[in-house]
């Protein structure tokens, strides 16, 4: 089904301050065959399984298309739970950055401390991977280790070389990083999700920390399908129970403590789609493996790409202030794409979201805000949009005008707000 560039329409403008007003143009996108406009008022969450909609058991879940990032089903998916071992993604991520950085390199190697040794090696009786006590492990070996074993001591010595010891490199690595990536919820009290009030994650984010390295890293993502690693002549399977499971699984990891559950983060592709999930919270492991196996089959068998817009095409408009034009076009260099439901059932509403009006001059090309898609009351996914045209600086008059006007809108909402 084509999208016509007029299903964009503007709305009233949503203000806050003055200067920084959040401003949103809506657009009622009809993904059904019958082409009705209208926004359904559920959620594929919220649909009933005989309408297709997800019947699931974990607490916590959520399933994303790695391409685009739509949203295809979310439960309770920003509550903060210990995400146990499945942190361990975000160390993993920490020491993927810095070697593209050149901060560190693969063949740099780290010594096993006694600590490192103690509480995740052989005698702690967790996951591990055998390194000797004072024995140097390379970084490549360690990562193999922390990512395919689910080795405590890997991810300690990984911690300890590169940052002196483990709180610091939580606090000031893995924080710091995070809030980088844009996962401004998690926290972390160690390395590896061994049992700590400090750590806690939701399912977005480690969805979110997923698609990242997928997209970003896929040189080293490729290790999370590696099926067993050997070290200090202990041969180890992966602890990943989808990649003997199903068909085009990868990635990604496991995690279990008392405090939070059985959880997982998955991905696989078919047909030249991937998905990503994520479950947590589950009471044991066969649940869990069933659960994200049954999540993803779900998420393939229903679902499908379209395009939105094309790559180029108008999405909408952005006030300016103190232009020679009112207001600049919006479009995105690519296509937007969200996944939809095969059955043509669902609705979506798209909103261009940004903080303006903008002022002038505007470059082409300059990013203005996101269009953001919901799915009832979740959104799908988000896309960056940029000035689609230039507009200069306007006229004196003009820009007095725009001044004067906002000055009214400021005056006129600080009254409303003392209501």
């Amino acid at each position: 089904m084509d999208f016509m560039t007029s299903l964009f329409h503007r709305s009233g403008f949503i203000t806050g301050r003055t200067t920084r007003a959040l401003l949103a143009l809506t657009a009622v996108v009809a993904i059904g065959w019958s082409g009705v406009l209208y926004a359904a008022n559920q959620s594929v969450q919220g649909a009933k399984k005989e309408d297709g909609g997800f019947d699931g058991d974990a607490p916590t879940a959520i399933l994303v298309e790695a391409t685009s990032g739509s949203v295809l089903f979310e439960k309770n998916a920003d509550e903060l739970r210990a995400p146990s071992s499945m942190m361990k993604l975000m160390t993993a991520e920490v020491v993927f950055n810095a070697v593209k950085e050149g901060t560190i390199k693969l063949t740099d190697e780290y010594r096993i401390s006694e600590n490192a040794w103690r509480r995740g090696g052989a005698p702690s009786g967790g996951s591990t991977m055998f390194a000797a006590l004072n024995s140097k492990v390379s970084v490549n070996d360690l990562l193999h280790g922390a990512i395919i074993q689910s080795g405590n001591d890997a991810c300690i010595a990984l911690a300890e070389g590169m940052a002196g010891n483990e709180k610091i490199f939580a606090a000031d690595y893995m924080t710091k990083r995070a809030r980088e990536l844009g996962l401004n919820k998690s926290t972390f009290g160690n390395s590896n999700g061994l049992p700590d009030p400090g750590n806690k994650m939701t399912v977005r984010e480690l969805s979110m920390l997923a698609r990242h390295i997928i997209l970003d890293f896929p040189e080293f993502y490729k290790i999370f399908g590696d099926k067993e690693f050997t070290w200090n002549k202990i041969r180890q399977q992966n602890r990943n129970p989808l990649l003997n499971a199903m068909e085009g699984a990868d990635g990604l990891k496991t995690g279990f403590t008392k405090e939070g559950g059985y959880g997982m983060v998955g991905s696989a592709v078919q047909n030249g789609t991937r998905l990503i999930v994520v479950v947590n919270g589950l009471e044991d492991a066969e649940d869990r493996a069933t659960e994200a196996k049954k999540m993803l089959e779900w998420g393939f068998r229903n679902f499908e790409t379209r395009t939105l817009f094309a790559a180029d095409q108008t999405l909408g408009y952005a006030k300016v202030f103190g232009g020679e034009s009112r207001s600049v076009k919006l479009s995105s260099p690519v296509p937007v794409k969200v996944m939809v439901q095969k059955n043509g059932g669902e609705k979506l509403i798209a909103r261009i979201v940004y903080s303006g009006p903008v002022r002038a001059p505007v470059e082409p090309g300059q990013k203005v805000g996101v269009v953001r898609v919901w799915r009832g009351p979740n959104i799908a996914m988000e896309a960056p949009v940029y000035a689609a045209e230039a507009v200069g600086r306007g006229s004196t008059m003009r820009r007095a005008i725009d001044g004067a006007s906002e000055l009214v809108i400021g005056m006129f909402r600080a009254g409303a707000e003392k209501l």
